[in-house]
């Protein structure tokens, strides 16, 4: 699993020129499934990113983490963080796990969120999607999460 976390002051989400999601501060996850990871421990990714320490304190010191903040966050499936561009021109997606695997595991990741107390928008998987976001920092991290680890 890849995931391109953004810390945000606001993002959005439209298909179709309508809305269907936004929040404010928060966290923009842009989340790639990949073949394997059915077995990603998504309980565990969930209590991270939750307890990621990447909002500002007073002393303007990253030490406050999602939940401190009272953030939310808006998750977005994208299966182009698996492609592939080492050759030729046109990216190779072989390594995205395929479509009716991938929105299990990323409707059950949206849940293992949810229960950690965060208040969860999400992009509508599998459609194409308007993505609007103010990078609050700017703050931007690449966390990749192999089976039964946290990532890094």
């Amino acid at each position: 699993m890849r995931i391109v976390l953004q810390r945000v002051a606001c993002a959005r989400v439209e298909v179709g020129g309508q809305m269907i999601a936004a929040i404010r501060r928060g966290l923009l996850l842009l989340v790639g499934i990949g073949r394997g990871d059915g077995a990603v421990d998504l309980e565990k990714v969930a209590r991270r990113l939750a307890e990621l320490r990447v909002f500002e304190d007073g002393a303007g010191k990253m030490n406050l983490s999602l939940r401190d903040a009272g953030g939310e966050i808006l998750a977005v499936s994208q299966f182009t963080l698996y492609g592939d561009t080492r050759k030729g021109c046109r990216p190779s997606f072989t390594d995205a796990a395929e479509p009716h695997v991938a929105e299990p595991i990323f409707d059950a990741f949206v849940q293992a969120l949810r229960g950690e107390g965060i208040p969860v928008q999400t992009g509508r998987f599998g459609a194409k999607m308007s993505v609007g976001l103010v990078n609050d920092g700017p703050v931007t991290f690449v966390l990749e999460v192999a089976a039964g680890g946290e990532g890094g």
